[in-house]
C-alpha cells in the first residue's frame, strides 16, 4: 500500500524551515548543510513513538552525538515545552526535544502518522523516510546512518 500522507520523496530537496532550540534562540535547517541530518517527529501521547525514542537515545545518539557530521531534530507534533521537558527527564532522553506545537513544519513533510524518520544528505536532500515504529524498519535506518556516517 503507498503511503498517501507523505507529502515528500526520497531524492527531493527537504523543505527548509526555522525552529526553537529553546525559548528565545532559533535556528534554520539549512544551518545544518554539510551533515547527515536525522528529523524525527514524535508525540509524548504516542505509543509507537515512546517504544521507538529509546532506540533513538540508545542506537543513535549515544552513537554518533559526538560526530560532527551528524545532526538528530526531533519534533514533538502539536506539543509545547511543558510537555516535552516532562517526558525527555522521564526517558532519560538526552537529545533535543523540540516544539512544533502547530505543525508548521510537520505540516511540510507529512499529513498524518507518527512516529516518521527523515534523513537528509549533506546538501539538504531526502534520502531516507519511514513512518510508524518497525523493529525491522528501524534496523533499516541504523544501517543507512552507520553506511552515512562512517
Amino acid at each position: 500500500m503507498a503511503d498517501t500522507s507523505s507529502l515528500i520523496r526520497v531524492g527531493q530537496p527537504a523543505p527548509t524551515f526555522t525552529f526553537y532550540l529553546d525559548d528565545k534562540k532559533t535556528a534554520d535547517l539549512k544551518d545544518y548543510r554539510g551533515k547527515i541530518v536525522l528529523i524525527n517527529f514524535f508525540a509524548t501521547w504516542c505509543g509507537p513513538c515512546r517504544a521507538e525514542l529509546p532506540r533513538v537515545q540508545s542506537e543513535i545518539w549515544e552513537k554518533y552525538r559526538s560526530n560532527p557530521k551528524f545532526a538528530l531534530l526531533a519534533f514533538d507534533r502539536e506539543e509545547g515545552w511543558d510537555k516535552i521537558l516532562p517526558l525527555k527527564k522521564q526517558g532519560g532522553f538526552t537529545f533535543s526535544m523540540l516544539p512544533d506545537v502547530d505543525r508548521k513544519i510537520y505540516g511540510q513533510y507529512a499529513k498524518a502518522y507518527i512516529p516518521r524518520n527523515i534523513v537528509l544528505d549533506e546538501k539538504g536532500n531526502i534520502i531516507y523516510e519511514s513512518m510508524g515504529y518497525d523493529p525491522q524498519e528501524f534496523n533499516k535506518l541504523l544501517v543507512l546512518l552507520a553506511d552515512k556516517l562512517k
